[in-house]
């Protein structure tokens, strides 16, 4: 396996804080990691777009709506856990998934 498109897909600090709620809930709907980042709508596709496309998550659609989880999740998770470690801040992440207590889509 290349380590190539898992560092490309984590390469930017949203996609790390997708991955981590991605790794804390194994799945999630679009509109609940909407409102846990606090980003509209077409920013977080956006990024869940890229991290399908190298791999990392997994897209199933229901209804209207597209549930996401990851791919690979052992070692994915460890290496965007070590990555989150250094590049995002603790505090984020926490408020992250306080922010995804509270979403009620």
């Amino acid at each position: 396996m290349s380590l190539v498109p898992i560092f490309k897909g984590l390469s930017d600090p949203v996609r790390l804080r997708i991955a981590h709620l991605l790794a804390q809930k194994k799945e999630l709907c679009v509109c609940h990691i909407t409102d846990a980042l606090s980003l509209p709508q077409s920013t977080v596709s956006r990024h869940l777009n890229t991290l399908k496309n190298c791999g990392l998550v997994l897209a199933e659609r229901r209804g209207k709506w597209v549930y996401y989880n990851m791919a690979r999740t052992d070692e994915i998770t460890a290496i965007a856990d070590m990555i989150t470690n250094s590049a995002v801040s603790d505090q984020l992440l926490q408020a992250d998934l306080a922010n995804l207590k509270e979403s009620t889509c």
